[in-house]
């Protein structure tokens, strides 16, 4: 099988027993960086020296099908440098090439920084959305922000720390400045930090840029702003397309955030194109 092991954010201490216990016995382990795995390896105790694959965003297309035919035979657990494997982090094709080859796929549950952002946010939980990375050219930045801006959950998002005053910028833009947002910086570290402001305030704080790993916690449309017309849903969806959003995904997300139907959004898409 495929074991997807999630490993400490920042704090060693987070590492599960369960990791331990699996790096141990492992014989394989494909690994985003070999090097991390073997250092965190070391500072596990771990003197188990498996079979290093080096599996990354540049390789695991190409791989996935070897690493798969791997785990036929043997189990192959799956190392990301920080969090859990698949979640903005390479994964996600060899669990799809998994499935498709119907070979067992598990994980080791344990830090993800999604969660421990909005846990510590301050905002609702109930219901969320992760964002990921926002793209890095402004201008098609500021568009995927505009067709958020009616999204009523509360949104996740990964950034580098010498974009994150644009980025917070461009939010406060498209959301509006006065929307409610947290910055979280080095979660579990020693210097972790969680500011939390307004989108215009902390564009401001954040002019200069920031250090250390970064994740943005924004608040989800109080409504006042939806969308009333399917004009301007289909606008959104349109938007959300161009950024490299599915039609189909594009026009579900632009339904729950507005209240539009589904079918009208996808098929005034379809016409409008």
């Amino acid at each position: 099988m495929i074991v997807l092991a999630a490993t400490p954010i920042g704090n060693l201490g987070d590492a599960s027993r369960r990791l331990v216990e699996t790096l141990s016995n492992a014989s394989v382990v494909a690994a985003e960086d070999t090097r991390t795995a073997v250092h965190l390896m070391r500072a596990l105790g771990i003197e188990n020296r498996p079979r290093l694959i080096a599996l990354h965003e540049h390789n695991e297309r190409e791989r996935a099908a070897d690493v798969v035919a791997l785990a036929q035979d043997d189990d192959v657990v799956v190392l990301t440098d920080a969090g859990m494997p698949a979640i903005s982090d390479p994964g996600f094709p060899l669990v799809a090439a998994a499935a498709e080859a119907g070979v067992t796929v598990t994980a080791i549950p344990g830090p993800s920084a999604v969660l421990t952002a909005l846990a510590v946010s301050g905002l609702p939980t109930d219901r969320f959305t992760f964002e990921g990375f926002p793209t890095r050219k402004q201008g098609e930045r500021s568009r995927s922000f505009e067709a958020l801006a009616g999204e009523r959950r509360t949104m996740v998002f990964f950034e580098s720390p010498h974009r994150l005053g644009g980025t917070l910028a461009d939010m406060a833009a498209a959301f509006g400045a006065d929307r409610r947002a947290v910055v979280c910086r080095e979660l579990t570290k020693l210097h972790e930090e969680v500011r939390r402001d307004t989108l215009g305030e902390l564009a401001a704080w954040a002019a200069d840029g920031s250090r250390g790993e970064i994740c943005v916690v924004v608040e989800g449309s109080s409504g006042s702003d939806d969308v009333t017309s399917l004009e301007d849903g289909v606008r959104l969806v349109l938007e959300r397309v161009a950024a490299g959003t599915r039609m189909k995904e594009a026009a579900a997300a632009v339904a729950d955030a507005t209240g539009l139907s589904k079918r009208d959004l996808y098929e005034g898409a379809l016409a409008a194109r």
